[in-house]
C-alpha cells in the first residue's frame, strides 16, 4: 500500500512531496471545510431542517486528494460521498445546499434525492442510489472521448460495496478492452452500510481485481492526502496520454454512520472505530503542516470561524427560498407538453385555485 505520511504525520521515507506551501494549504483548507460542513449538515438533519444526509467524515483525504488532480474539462461520476469534489470545481455552496433541501433554488427542482448532487458546469453527473450504475456510464463517456480524440479523463467513484455489483465488472471489462481514459476510484471505507469488507470479497484486496481486466490496480492509504494526490495524479496523466484505465483502491474508514438513517453501533465494534480515529486524515495532515511551520492554533481558529460564517450565510439564503413551483412538475419531460401532461397540469391548476 502506497503511503507518504505515517499516522503521526511524519514522512514515511523522509522524502517530501513536490508540492508548494500554497498547494499544501489549499488541500488542508478543503479537507477541513468538508469536515465542518458535514458536521453542520448532520446537525440540521437531527433538528429536522433537512431530511437526509450522508457524510464523508474520515474519508476527506480520499475525496479531496482525488478531485484535486482533475482539469476543469474532465468528467466526474460520483457516488454518495464525493459532493466535495463538485464544490472544489466551482459549485456554489448555496447550490450544493439547495440540492439537500430540494427547494426552488435546487437546479434539479427537488426531483433528486438529497446528496445526489449534479452540477453541469463542472461536468459533475448526478448519480443514482442503485449501487454502481454510474460506472458503465463513466466508461461510455471515456470511450466517446477517446473516439473523438478529446483529451479528457473520467473519474468514476465507487465504494467497496459496489465491487460486488455486476455493473462494476461490466464497466471494468469494457474499460480494459477499449483502453478508455477512466479512473475507477474506490473509497474502501470497510463497510457497505452493515456489510464488512470480509463479507464483500474473498480477494486479497480490491486493487487486485483490475488484473483480471487487463489493467493496473493500485492500493493507496486513503487517509494520507499526499499519497492519494500523488497516486491519482499519476493515473490521470497516464489516462490522458492514452495509457488506459486504472483502478485505485483508497483504504480509508467511514468514521460515522452510512447516512443519517443508519445506526452503526448495531453492527460495528466501537474499538474498531477508535482504532481508525487514530488515523484521522485531518489530524495527520495538520501534524505535517505544523512540522513545516505552515500551521498553528491561531490559523486553525481563524479558519474555523471563516467556515462557520460562510456555511451559516449559505444556510440562511437557502432556507429562505420557497418550495419548487408546482408547475415545474411537468417541465423537462418532453420538449413540449404532451396532451396528457397538459391535461394533468390543468387539473393541478384547477385544484390549486379551488384550495385557496
Amino acid at each position: 500500500m502506497i503511503q507518504i505520511l505515517k499516522n503521526d504525520g511524519t514522512l514515511k521515507n523522509k522524502m517530501s512531496p513536490e508540492m508548494s506551501p500554497a498547494v499544501l494549504l489549499d488541500l488542508y483548507r478543503w479537507i477541513s471545510f468538508l469536515r465542518t460542513l458535514d458536521t453542520r449538515m448532520m446537525n440540521l438533519q437531527r433538528q429536522g431542517r433537512i431530511g437526509f444526509y450522508g457524510v464523508c467524515t474520515g474519508e476527506e483525504a480520499a475525496v479531496v486528494g482525488s478531485g484535486f488532480t482533475l482539469k476543469p474539462e474532465d468528467w466526474i461520476y460520483p457516488a454518495l460521498r464525493q459532493g466535495g469534489v463538485a464544490l472544489m470545481r466551482g459549485m456554489p455552496l448555496t447550490t450544493y445546499l439547495a440540492q439537500v433541501y430540494g427547494n426552488s433554488l435546487d437546479v434539479q427542482k427537488g426531483r433528486q434525492m438529497p446528496c445526489h448532487y449534479g452540477y453541469k458546469p463542472a461536468n459533475f453527473v448526478a448519480w443514482s442510489s442503485c449501487i454502481g450504475t454510474q460506472l458503465p456510464h463513466a466508461v461510455g463517456t471515456a470511450w466517446a472521448a477517446k473516439i473523438k480524440k478529446d483529451p479528457i479523463v473520467v473519474m468514476a467513484y465507487l465504494g467497496d460495496g459496489a465491487t460486488s455489483e455486476g455493473d462494476f465488472h461490466v464497466a471494468m471489462n469494457f474499460a480494459g478492452v477499449k483502453k478508455a481514459p477512466v479512473i475507477f476510484f474506490c473509497q474502501n471505507n470497510q463497510w457497505a452500510i452493515s456489510v464488512p469488507l470480509s463479507g464483500q470479497t474473498a480477494s486479497e484486496n480490491i486493487a487486485v481485481k483490475a488484473t483480471a481486466y487487463g489493467f493496473e490496480g493500485v492500493q493507496v492509504d486513503g487517509n494520507d492526502i499526499l499519497a492519494v494526490t500523488q497516486v491519482t495524479q499519476m493515473a490521470v496523466e497516464k489516462a490522458r496520454k492514452g495509457g488506459g484505465p486504472t483502478l485505485i483502491e483508497a483504504v480509508t474508514y467511514r468514521m460515522g454512520s452510512h447516512s443519517s438513517s443508519d445506526d452503526p453501533t448495531r453492527y460495528r465494534d466501537s474499538k474498531e472505530v477508535e482504532e481508525w480515529q487514530r488515523r484521522d486524515p485531518i489530524k495527520r495532515f495538520r501534524s505535517y503542516l505544523d512540522s513545516l511551520g505552515l500551521w498553528n492554533e491561531q490559523k486553525e481558529a481563524t479558519l474555523k470561524e471563516k467556515f462557520d460564517e460562510e456555511i451559516s450565510q449559505a444556510i440562511k439564503i437557502v432556507e429562505a427560498a420557497p418550495p419548487p413551483l408546482r408547475e415545474s412538475l411537468f417541465e423537462d419531460v418532453y420538449a413540449g407538453l404532451s396532451p396528457r401532461l397538459a391535461e394533468q397540469a390543468a387539473d393541478l391548476n384547477r385544484i390549486s385555485e379551488s384550495s385557496h
